[in-house]
C-alpha cells in the first residue's frame, strides 16, 4: 500500500525585515511613541518641581510667581520638543530624541532659577540630579562628557562667580516639608528612571535576540533552495568540495548520486507548474525525512539534485537510493492530481584516490544517463 503524498509549505518561507535600511513607518511611529513618552515624563517632573515651588511659596519663602514662571519655563521647553518630535524633524537626525538639546535647555533653565532663587536652590540643585539621569538613558559617551562640562562650568559660575547664598528652607514646618518633598521627590523619580532604564535594556535585549535571528534566517536564506528547502547549488558545491577533501585526509569511503525525478517535463505540461512546484517540494521533503544525520541534500538544477553521503562506500550507497528510489515510487501521488506518478532516476559514483570534485560528478552524472536510458525508476552506478 502506498504512502499518501502529502503538500507542504516551503519551510524558509515567511517575511523578514531587513537590516541596514532607511526605519519603515512601523519604526518611525515607535519612535515617536518613546518621545511623547519620555518628553511626558519630563513634563510631569517639571509640574513637580513647580508644585514644590508653590509649597514654599505658602510658606513665605519666595513670591508665588516663582512656581509658575518655573511651571511655564519647563513645560514651554517640552512642549517645543513635543512640536519638533511630532513635524517628524528628529528623524532626520543621527540623534532624534535630541537628548543634547533637552539637557542643556534644562540645565539652564534649572541654573537660572539658582541664581534668581537661591532661596530654595537646594531643589534646582536635586532637580540637576534628575535632567541627567533622563540624560543618560539615551546619550553617547561624548554627549555625556558634553553635558557633564556644561554642569560643571554652570556650577563653577553659580558658586564662584557669585555671593548667592544656595539654602535648604527648615525655618518653619512648612518649608521642612517642603524641603522633605523635595529629596523623596527627588530619589523617588531617580528609582523610577532606573526601572524605566531597566525596562529599556529589555526591550534592547530582545530586538538584539530578533535581530540575530533576522541574521540567522539571511544565512538560511543565503544557503536554502527557495522552492524546496533544500540546499541551493552554490551551497551543495561548497560542501561537497568540503566533503571531498576530507575523505582524502581521512582515506574514508565517500560517495555522491545524482537524482533526477523522470519525465518532470511532462508532470508540468499535463498537470502545470504550480503542481509540478508541489512535486518538487514533497520529493525534497520525503528525501530529507529518510537520510542520515550526516549526508548532505541539495538542488542540482531544475528537477536534478545532488545527494552527498559521507563514509559511505560504493554497496552502502546503492542500497540508500534504491530505498530512496522506492520510496518515492510508492508514495501515493493521486492526493495532487488522479493518476499522477512520480519516479526517479540516480547515478552513483564513490571517490577515488585524488580524484576532484567537477571528475566525480561527471562520473555520477555518466550514470544518471545510463540509469535513464536503461528505462528509468532505477539506480545506475558509475
Amino acid at each position: 500500500m502506498g504512502t499518501a503524498a502529502s503538500s507542504f509549505p516551503n519551510p524558509i518561507a515567511g517575511e523578514m525585515e531587513g537590516v541596514d535600511r532607511p526605519p519603515t513607518p512601523k519604526a518611525l511611529a515607535r519612535r515617536a511613541k518613546q518621545r511623547r513618552q519620555m518628553l511626558g515624563m519630563i513634563g510631569g517632573s517639571y509640574v513637580v518641581d513647580a508644585v514644590i515651588l508653590l509649597i514654599y511659596a505658602y510658606a513665605g519663602t519666595i513670591p508665588a510667581t516663582i512656581g509658575a514662571a518655573f511651571g511655564i519655563c519647563g513645560l514651554g521647553s517640552v512642549a517645543c520638543f513635543i512640536t519638533l518630535s511630532e513635524s517628524g524633524i528628529n528623524d532626520r537626525f543621527k540623534d532624534h530624541y535630541f537628548v543634547m538639546q533637552q539637557s542643556m535647555v534644562s540645565l539652564a533653565i534649572l541654573l537660572v532659577f539658582a541664581w534668581l532663587v537661591p532661596e530654595v536652590g537646594i531643589l534646582f540643585l536635586c532637580a540637576l540630579f534628575i535632567v541627567f539621569s533622563f540624560s543618560a538613558l539615551r546619550s553617547t559617551p561624548r554627549q555625556t562628557a558634553i553635558a557633564f562640562a556644561a554642569m560643571a562650568f554652570g556650577l563653577a559660575a553659580l558658586f564662584l562667580l557669585t555671593d548667592k547664598p544656595i539654602s535648604i528652607p527648615h525655618g518653619s514646618h512648612v518649608e521642612r516639608s517642603a524641603t522633605m518633598l523635595v529629596f523623596v521627590l527627588t530619589i523617588g523619580r531617580c528609582m523610577f528612571l532606573g526601572i524605566f532604564a531597566s525596562s529599556l535594556r529589555e526591550s534592547l535585549y530582545r530586538r538584539g535576540v530578533q535581530l540575530r535571528e533576522a541574521y540567522r534566517r539571511i544565512e538560511e536564506l543565503a544557503e536554502l533552495d527557495e522552492l524546496t528547502g533544500s540546499f541551493n547549488r552554490r551551497c551543495i558545491m561548497r560542501m561537497l568540495e568540503d566533503e571531498i577533501a576530507r575523505a582524502h585526509r581521512t582515506k574514508a569511503a565517500f560517495s555522491v548520486a545524482l537524482i533526477d525525478l523522470d519525465w518532470f517535463k511532462r508532470i508540468n505540461d499535463a498537470y502545470g507548474h504550480p503542481t509540478g512546484d508541489e512535486v518538487l517540494r514533497t520529493f525534497a521533503i520525503t528525501v530529507f525525512a529518510n537520510i542520515r544525520s550526516i549526508d548532505r541534500f541539495g538542488r542540482y538544477g531544475g528537477e536534478e539534485f545532488l545527494l552527498i553521503l559521507p563514509d559511505t562506500p560504493h554497496d552502502v550507497a546503492a542500497r540508500i537510493l534504491d530505498r530512496q528510489r522506492g520510496i518515492i515510487a510508492d508514495l501515493d501521488w493521486s492526493a495532487f492530481s488522479p493518476g499522477m506518478r512520480v519516479t526517479i532516476s540516480a547515478g552513483i559514483a564513490t571517490l577515488l584516490a585524488n580524484e576532484a570534485p567537477d571528475a566525480l560528478l561527471a562520473r555520477a552524472d555518466s550514470a544518471l544517463y545510463a540509469a535513464k536510458a536503461r528505462g528509468r525508476n532505477r539506480i545506475a552506478s558509475a
